[in-house]
Parts: structure tokens; sequence; C-alpha cells
């Protein structure tokens, strides 16, 4: 804080009363940096639970999927249109027409991913969707800017990595895409040029399976429910898909959160990649030195640095 004090004062011989007056005002703010200075958070979690308000941004309800399985168990994607805008309208129209009600959960693949959508192969679309391609898979970034949280570690799979509103990104400076990390949601294809319509879908489970990367369109990422999609029985099918013996989970509803009445629609908030608080979260994910760490990383990886979200207050 600063403080201007007119000249006038010292003139009548006052030096002595601001000071003190002056020190008993910047005392306590004084130690209550210094408090902070000598105490800032330990972990990544205390980074999210101290965060204020300012560094999270709530995300719009017509970015929201919301999945209803076997059980009414209810599973929650986070779509993103800024990078793959016509698989994910597609998805929209898919959702809008409640095209996925009775479909099922036909994949499950240990340490690799659940893939759902309809196992027939025969129910028709619904009119309105777009047609896609191999180059939907990254976003040329000629004619864009990015404001990017850049990642200062090396990554085997791009040339950098960063984070961008809200998402982490890949980039080789001619386009960027979004990662196979765990939990995010990808499109299922035939082989190529076929790039899938978003009708089927599908979850990593494992191990970020990274060599995927713009050879499938990643959509978004499962920010609720996602212990109901990993704990489900693995297929014992080629792939892990389920054999006619085996249960299929069927699907119940899918929807929009803004095709729900007000009061059942989820809300969320992302942690903002370009406040001061995420900063500080990947300072921690990088070098954890709490009571539990004793030999801290120096790096992380852009998968391990998975963006917070939070159920919105």
């Amino acid at each position: 804080m600063l403080y201007f004090i007119p000249r006038s004062l010292f003139d009548r011989g006052m030096n002595r009363l601001l000071a003190l007056a002056l020190s008993a005002a910047v005392l306590p703010a004084c130690l209550a940096a210094q408090a902070l200075a000598t105490d800032p958070p330990a972990t990544p979690a205390d980074v999210v639970a101290q965060a204020p308000a300012g560094a999270w941004r709530p995300i719009p309800a017509d970015e929201l999927l919301v999945m209803t399985i076997e059980g009414g168990k209810r599973v929650v994607i986070q779509l993103a249109p800024g990078f793959s805008p016509r698989h994910v309208a597609n998805i929209a129209t898919l959702a809008k027409a409640h095209w996925w009600d009775g479909a099922s959960i036909n994949r499950v693949q240990d340490n690799y991913v659940v893939q759902w959508g309809d196992a027939t192969e025969k129910k028709p679309m619904p009119p309105g969707l777009s047609a896609t391609s191999p180059d939907d898979y990254a976003l040329p970034l000629a004619t864009r800017r990015l404001a990017v949280t850049p990642l200062p570690y090396a990554d085997p799979y791009a040339s950098s990595t960063g984070f961008v509103g809200g998402w982490p990104v890949a980039m080789d400076g001619t386009s960027a895409w979004l990662p196979h990390c765990y939990g995010y949601v990808g499109v299922g294809r035939n082989l190529s040029p076929d790039a899938g319509t978003g009708a089927e879908l599908y979850a990593v489970i494992g191990q970020a399976p990274r060599q995927l990367d713009r050879n499938i369109a990643v959509v978004g990422r499962v920010i609720e429910g996602m212990a109901h999609l990993s704990s489900l029985p693995r297929g014992s099918g080629e792939l892990g898909f389920y054999t006619p013996t085996e249960h299929q989970a069927p699907i119940l509803t899918v929807r929009l959160a803004s095709e729900l009445p007000a009061a059942e629609r989820p809300r969320f908030e992302a942690m903002d990649t370009l406040s001061p608080s995420f900063a500080n979260y990947l300072r921690l994910r990088a070098n954890r030195k709490d009571d539990f760490y004793d030999r801290p990383a120096g790096g992380v990886d852009l998968c391990n640095a998975p963006v917070p979200v939070r159920a919105a207050p």
C-alpha cells in the first residue's frame, strides 16, 4: 500500500507522530505478507483449495455432456468446441436427437479405453451431421493467436506443450491439438480417411496413449463419474470388446446440460490457466517438497498436470 503525505504536516513538526502512525498501519500488513511468504501452499491440492473465486471460470452448460448409464450412474463430459468444432457440433446434434438413448458400452480394454455407441452399427443417424476429416485432429495456428501458459519441460510427442483456455495442448509451431490423457474422450473411427462422426466415443482409462495424438479426434474430458467407467468389467473379446455372452452396460440417456431443467443441470468451473493460482499449481506439480516428498521431480508431463475442475459453489 502507498501512503501520500502532505508536506505541510512535516512543516508542523509531526514527523515522529506520522512515523508511529504509519508503523501501526503498515505492521499488520507486513506481518501478513511475511506469514504468506513463510507459509505458502505446500501441495497442489492446497493451491486448488485456496484459489480465489477469480481464479475459476464457469464451464458453459452447452459444453457439458451428461451421460446416465446402468444403475442411474452419471458421467459428465466437458466438450472442447474450440479444438474439435466439427466433431463437437455433431455430438451436440446427436445428444439433442437423443441418439445414444438405448445404446451401450461395448468395449472395455484394460489400461486403454472404454468405448460406447450403437453396438449394431445400424442405427440411423439424425440429420444435420457435418462431414469430418483427419484435418480436424489439430487446430491450425496460421490465423490464430493463442494465449498459452507454457509447460517448460521436454515432451516426446510435441515440440512444445502448454495450456490454452483451460485445456492442455501440444504444439509443433503450425498447429495445436488436445492430447490423449487419462479421462480424455476421443471419437472412434474406421481406417483413414474416415475420421468418425462423433457417434462412437471412448474415454482413456489407462496410461496416456499419446501415440494416438493427431490420429484421432479428441473432443473433451470426463470431469465427473470417471470411476463408473474405469471400474467396468473388462471385455474378453479382441481389443477388449464384449463378446455376445458378456453384459454390455446400457446407456439410459445422454443430454447436453443446457437441455436439462435448470435445477438438474450440473455446474462446474475450471481453473483459469492464465491465473497466478494455476502457475503456482504447476510449480508444485513439478517440484513437490512437502512432508511426504524428499526429492522434487523437477518436471511434470502434460498429462500429469490435469487442469483443476470443481463443482461450482
